[in-house]
């Protein structure tokens, strides 16, 4: 009967230790638990992702300002939050659909209201002055309307905070917004970083 070191040197292989078999089977777990914790997540990154981008399509639009026509209120590369289907109020800063881009006013005036502006850019709506702490300079800027103007139903009057440039609902190029096209209200900046902050509270300027 053959010896096992002569069947080993027949065979040219030697058979493993209990620890190295023990080393192997750690290693193997090792790799079953990595691949599990890597595929949660992953699972767990894409449901986030996924439901970020629901939240920010649906509910809290993200968008960046192009322009300069809501200086000193917002600059170019600003980035802020909307929020869809907030309750309007007068001062109020909006998103709107325009050919195919979103434009960001200020709400002035709603359906129904009488809206007047004189020569310096004073605004009055139903006959009230309007107080507006959040503009720099006043002016009448690109105004084709036979003023006072009254507000067609289910539409609003905007304008952009740096009246002598903008071309907002002054101008028959835009005119009032419908409710249709309102993106939403914008609430917040959240870029640059130093003007982290709510848009559109008076209270802050």
């Amino acid at each position: 009967m053959k010896s096992r070191k002569q069947t080993k040197r027949k065979y040219g292989q030697s058979f493993p230790t209990v620890e190295q078999i023990q080393t192997e089977l750690n290693r193997e777990r090792y790799k079953r638990r990595y691949h599990n914790v890597l595929k949660s997540t992953i699972y767990t990154l894409v449901t986030v992702a996924a439901v970020a981008v629901l939240v920010a399509t649906l509910l809290l639009p993200v968008l960046r300002i192009h322009g300069s026509s809501m200086k000193p209120t917002l600059n170019e590369g600003d980035i802020v939050v909307s929020v869809k289907g907030a309750e309007l109020h007068q001062g109020d800063v909006v998103a709107f659909y325009y050919n195919n881009k979103i434009l960001v006013k200020r709400f002035i005036a709603g359906p129904g209201s009488w809206v007047d502006i004189d020569a310096y850019g004073n605004v009055t709506v139903n006959g009230q002055a309007l107080s507006e702490p959040y503009l720099t300079e006043k002016a009448l800027g690109e105004c084709d309307l036979e003023l006072p103007y009254q507000v067609p139903d289910g539409r609003y009057f905007v304008m952009g905070d740096h009246r002598s440039t903008s071309v907002d609902s002054r101008s028959s190029t835009v005119g009032c917004v419908s409710e249709e096209q309102i993106v939403g209200k914008i609430v917040f900046r959240v870029w640059p970083l130093g003007e982290v902050g709510t848009v559109g509270d008076s209270s802050r300027r």
